[in-house]
């Protein structure tokens, strides 16, 4: 057998990674021998726990204790307000104020009386009577009503005795009569007691009306009936229907006036509304919510029926901003000298009508035109067919006009 001897050169080279892992393990043991000669011998003789590698090498670290910190106070700190921009344009702003209400002109001493009665109806309508009449010197309004009262209730209140003692204190000039709103109940006469809304009941109730409108025209006083306007309940306003039917006929058979207010408080169906259209034609509320009592505008609105006829008998004294002469303010009589009286000339009344009014001695179409020597645009459409040239410059000119050239 021939030996072979083998050298560097001949021997198979080992990978690097082997070398640095037995370098590796030894450095490990030899630390861990270090670390256990280092310890006390009462800890080295202990169990030796499983550690790690960083743990042999540098060994376990100490518990750290938790540090607690306390923050230092610091005071609050203010942050001052932004200041307030200001512009270099100024603004200003001019507010206008309303317009003030003329105060109402005083009522003279000698102003005619219009007197209210009736129920709470009757009150409201002379609260829009006073508005109505504010600026009419020569008118002021009476208002003596109970809310309750009516024609059927004489025990309650008895219009029948109230009303001449009314006329007799107050002497009116016109009376506005609002009744029946509360007469749907049973009546009491001396003979029985009638039910509401028997044939009997409405015989006996149209007998009291006419008694009680005869307390005013027979004292040669105008009389004013308003009628009672519809309710919400539909079973209030038919009864309503044959109250105002009455209140029309016996006032007209007596020479009064019936006002009928109907129109102004239904739609255009003939129902009742809530809301409906002022005296101004604005859509405000007339009711109030129950369906029986009325607004502000409701009053005012039912005034305006009165205005035209209480103007119709009272003449110039309910006209509105009229200044009537009174004893107190007639003027100075200024009287002239003799001789100063040859001066004043005296002018003879003109009527309207006179025909010498022009200069002439005939009214305009009692003689025949003159004709004229050429007929006018209308006869020339007519006879011919043809119509005048229009003016230049006229919109029915139609004619081209061209313009110079440079």
């Amino acid at each position: 057998m021939t030996t072979e001897k083998r050298t560097a050169d001949t021997m198979p080279a080992r990978p690097a990674r082997y070398g640095l892992k037995w370098t590796a393990c030894l450095a490990a043991a030899l630390a861990a021998v270090l670390l256990l000669s280092w310890l006390p011998p009462a800890v080295a003789q202990e169990r030796v726990e499983r550690r790690t590698l960083l743990q042999l090498l540098f060994g376990r670290p100490a518990p750290r204790q938790p540090v607690y910190r306390t923050a230092p106070v610091r005071p609050p700190v203010r942050v001052p307000r932004a200041a307030k921009k200001t512009s270099s344009s100024v603004t200003t702003i001019t507010t206008t104020r309303a317009p003030a209400v003329p105060a109402p002109a005083p009522k003279l001493g000698s102003a005619q009386k219009i007197l209210v009665v009736g129920d709470f109806l009757a009150g409201g309508i002379g609260e829009g009577l006073i508005e109505a009449f504010a600026n009419a010197p020569g008118t002021t309004i009476e208002i003596r009503s109970n809310g309750s009262s009516g024609l059927v209730r004489d025990d309650y209140h008895n219009w029948p005795f109230e009303l001449p003692v009314l006329l007799d204190e107050i002497k009116p000039a016109l009376v506005v009569v609002a009744l029946g709103a509360n007469d749907r109940q049973q009546m009491t006469t001396t003979a029985a007691k009638e039910k509401f809304p028997t044939d009997a009941w409405f015989t006996e109730y149209q007998k009291r009306v006419n008694a009680f409108a005869h307390l005013i025209v027979d004292r040669d006083i105008p009389l004013l009936w308003v009628g009672i306007p519809p309710f919400k309940s539909p079973g209030m306003t038919a009864d309503v229907i044959k109250l105002n039917e009455v209140f029309r006929t016996t006032t007209e058979k007596v020479g009064g006036e019936f006002i009928d207010i109907w129109d102004g408080f239904v739609d255009q169906d003939g129902r009742f509304v809530l809301t409906g259209s002022d005296i101004n034609g604005q859509q405000v509320r007339l009711r109030g919510s129950d369906g029986i009592n009325l607004t502000a505008a409701g009053k005012r609105k039912i005034a305006f029926y009165l205005e035209k006829p209480a103007r119709r008998h009272l003449g110039d004294m309910a006209s509105p901003g009229l200044l009537r002469l009174d004893a107190d303010n007639l003027p100075e009589l200024i009287s002239l000298p003799p001789s100063d009286m040859q001066n004043v000339v005296r002018t003879q009344p003109i009527g309207l009508t006179d025909p010498a009014l022009d200069g002439s001695g005939e009214l305009l179409g009692a003689g025949p035109l003159t004709p004229s020597p050429f007929p006018s645009p209308r006869d020339q459409l007519v006879q011919t067919g043809i119509l005048p040239t229009a003016p230049q410059g006229r919109i029915d000119n139609y004619q081209i006009v061209t313009k110079p050239q440079p």
